[in-house]
């Protein structure tokens, strides 16, 4: 599983030139997903996810979460975040998750997270959509379960 969260003041998600989600402080956040994950897997990443300090504090560190905040999540599926480029110029994506068990596990994600952050919303799974963000720092991560343990 892997997760690409930045930290932003405010982004959005447009599908069909219609405005579907708009958050104001907090993480957009990429997911992708495989068919080996599981949802013990997704519980150990979203808790890294909202635990992540990378708000800063009053002395400009970088130690407050997302709850210290008051921050909001827009969390967008994206099976390219599993691209294998090793071969050629065209991408393979024989990695990424069968799309029903991809669509299963991102909205297990949504619902935990929802249980847990005020505000959480969507873009729609599978759907071309454009995702619009102002980057805060920039400040981005990526979290990969395979490379932090959890996987």
């Amino acid at each position: 599983m892997r997760f690409v969260i930045q930290r932003v003041t405010e982004a959005s998600v447009t599908i069909d030139g219609a405005k579907k989600s708009e958050i104001g402080k907090g993480f957009l956040v990429l997911l992708g997903i495989t068919d080996t994950d599981t949802k013990e897997i997704a519980d150990k990443m979203i808790r890294k996810l909202i635990g992540m300090r990378i708000f800063e504090d009053e002395q400009g560190k970088t130690n407050l979460a997302l709850a210290d905040v008051d921050g909001e999540l827009l969390l967008v599926s994206q099976f390219t975040l599993y691209a294998d480029c090793r071969k050629g110029n065209r991408p393979s994506f024989i990695k990424a998750g069968n799309p029903e068990y991809a669509n299963e596990m991102y909205d297990y994600i949504v619902k935990c997270c929802r249980e847990q952050v005020s505000v959480v919303k969507t873009g729609e799974f599978g759907a071309d959509m454009k995702v619009q963000l102002v980057n805060d720092g920039p400040f981005t991560i990526i979290l990969d379960s395979d490379e932090i343990g959890i996987g």
